[in-house]
């Protein structure tokens, strides 16, 4: 979608779990952990249907319920709170993340955090992450307003105490309820939804798989700046498993964290086993809609140095991306894109001599 002149684009409000920060994978655990106490076990059925976007007295209302635990609201939040401030400091920044709040607040473009979290909450999942809370002119929880999403209280008074209309506000979400309560603001809404929302496309204005296919200047903002011959240099994604056929079986053995949603399409980076040479590889990520299993993705090696696809067979990988070609549709990879691998893997291996996609393990 491209924006008219009628409705320019002069700020932009973020929220923060799963779309700034992947709190998710930093918290994984925790909760399980917690409900053992209990002599509860965690349904992972329940948990596919996560509890995106609600605010806090909603999820703990949400999970006394489904687990039957003998315990108050309060009594719930005052015991598991520090179990998850404690992880909440180890959450990264989701792939794009950075780049765009950087790139907005070059630019003058006045920023927003607005969160069903409590305010005391963002501000700790924040705390480690350089020049963020100075980036945000306004900054609100949950617990600041009216009620939260989706109601839009939120993000209307984020437009109010930034002295922008309504109309004039950019919304980027993750979450079904944070997309409804932009609608209700009357706000235009980008949503980079996880894998289990996917009732977001039929409400946001554009859906993205990740923050790294945002286009500033489709909505009147200044365009990026950063591309290298049509790559970009990305913060590092590790990703880890078994190399069987062409692609890897994704692990998260010895506490390795697995890849967040949001990372979908063309990425090129370099490779490890065990204790051989690095080499260069050219990473399609994509949906495999042949799967029985919901949302499962496919994640393809393409070696770039001759003569190393059958020298690793069966073995485990490290994987560290460190750029970015484009995106993909969500669908299989067609046969005329196949056709352009070896364009996309001469693409990838001058990028990868370059001292802006270097990496060391």
């Amino acid at each position: 979608m491209i924006c008219n002149e009628e409705t320019k684009i002069s700020a932009v409000i973020f929220d923060l779990d799963g779309t700034l920060l992947d709190t998710e994978s930093a918290t994984r655990g925790v909760l399980n952990g917690f409900l053992a106490k209990y002599g509860k076990e965690l349904d992972k059925e329940k948990e596919e249907k996560k509890r995106v976007g609600m605010t806090q007295q909603e999820s703990v209302a949400v999970i006394l319920k489904d687990y039957q635990l003998p315990l108050t609201p309060e009594q719930f939040i005052t015991e598991i709170t520090p179990l998850y401030r404690e992880r909440w400091t180890e959450a990264k920044a989701l792939p794009g993340a950075n780049r765009l709040i950087n790139h907005l607040k070059k630019n003058g473009v006045p920023m927003a955090l607005a969160s069903n979290s409590l305010r005391e909450n963002i501000d700790v999942k924040i705390s480690h992450h350089n020049g963020w809370k100075e980036s945000f002119s306004v900054i609100l929880g949950s617990d600041q307003v009216k009620s939260g999403k989706p109601s839009p209280y939120l993000f209307e008074e984020a437009a109010k105490k930034m002295g922008v209309d309504a109309s004039n506000c950019l919304v980027i979400e993750d979450s079904l309820v944070g997309v409804k309560a932009a609608n209700a603001a009357k706000m235009k809404v980008v949503a980079v939804p996880s894998r289990a929302e996917a009732d977001c496309y039929l409400l946001a204005d554009t859906v993205l798989h990740s923050l790294l296919e945002f286009q500033p200047e489709l909505w009147g903002l200044p365009p990026f700046d950063d591309w290298i011959d049509n790559t970009l240099p990305i913060e590092p994604i590790h990703v880890s498993g078994v190399y069987v056929n062409g692609a890897l079986h994704e692990s998260t053995e010895n506490g390795t964290v697995p890849l967040p949603g949001q990372v979908f399409g063309l990425f090129f980076g370099w490779g490890k086993v065990h204790t051989d040479r690095n080499f260069k590889v050219l990473v399609s990520i994509h949906l495999d809609h042949l799967s029985h299993v919901a949302n499962k993705r496919i994640i393809n090696i393409c070696f770039i140095d001759p003569n190393s696809d059958h020298t690793y067979e069966q073995q485990r990988m490290q994987i560290h991306l460190v750029g970015y070609t484009r995106a993909f549709d969500n669908k299989e990879v067609t046969s005329k894109e196949l056709e352009k691998l070896e364009e996309y893997k001469s693409i990838a291996r001058a990028s990868l001599d370059l001292p802006s996609f270097t990496y060391s393990f």
